[in-house]
């Protein structure tokens, strides 16, 4: 029997990167997925690439600073699937790079509505549909940024380490029904914006990679491994805890 066999749930920003890996690993392990992000091309392509490999997956259209269809989302899931076991959150963005008293108040607001109002709106419908079904298991998408600082971040650091408070919470108030709610501490991973970033300051990221323990960037698929395993009942007593997936770098850097 596959992980996730029988089960079925969504995944958010599941148009690329950690979100389309995620979606791609939960549907090989067996689960039915809703694929969803903004962008309607890369949400249909990461279906076409689930169903190239036998698994079953459909795509819903969803803005997550939008509560109503956040809401739609949902019942979408439990209507295409009968149930909804399992959530992985991963919608969240860094509008800028600046320091405090430099930063634009726009962007500061932009990056709470998605990456914290988004959260808090998904978890908030997420619960209440899996109460139906006996339980089930949420994953937040956080980040190294959300356990320690990062300079001229402001908003992606407050963010992330608010996503990682309420996943805490969540966990201990629905404990007792069966719902699980963890979260993903991604350090840099091997994206598109990180492949930019690498392009547009050369410098910076030979520093980060220089100091990672594990000597190498992670990957899509090493975050995509974790939301497995939190998202199967092989995690069935990890509960209320954020996993960084970062090669060991939120652990201490190594001396340049």
């Amino acid at each position: 029997m596959m992980l996730m066999e029988g089960k079925a749930g969504l995944v958010s920003a599941a148009g690329s990167g950690i979100g389309r890996a995620s979606a791609l690993a939960l549907a090989k392990a067996g689960a039915k997925v809703m694929v969803s992000d903004v962008n309607e091309e890369a949400g249909l392509e990461t279906v076409k690439l689930i169903e190239e490999i036998g698994g079953v997956a459909k795509f819903f259209k969803c803005n997550v600073m939008n509560e109503d269809e956040v809401i739609a989302l949902v019942d979408e899931t439990v209507k295409a699937f009968g149930k909804l076991d399992f959530a992985h959150n991963n919608a969240g963005v860094n509008l800028q790079r600046t320091k405090i008293g430099e930063a634009d108040s726009d962007a500061w607001d932009k990056t709470i509505r998605i990456t914290l109002y988004g959260t808090f709106y998904s978890m908030k419908h997420q619960v209440n549909a899996m109460l139906k079904n006996g339980g089930g298991s949420i994953v937040n998408t956080a980040s190294g940024a959300g356990i320690e600082g990062a300079v001229n971040m402001a908003a992606y650091v407050a963010s992330k380490h608010a996503v990682v408070g309420i996943t805490k919470t969540t966990a201990l108030e629905y404990g007792k029904d069966k719902i699980r709610v963890n979260a993903i501490a991604p350090g840099s991973t091997v994206t598109p914006a990180i492949e930019r970033w690498a392009e547009t300051s050369p410098e910076q990221y030979n520093a980060v990679l220089k100091a990672m323990p594990s000597g190498e960037m992670t990957r899509a698929e090493d975050q995509a491994n974790a939301v497995l395993f939190l998202c199967s009942d092989l995690s069935k007593q990890i509960n209320g805890v954020t996993l960084p997936v970062d090669g060991g770098y939120t652990a201490g850097k190594l001396p340049l």
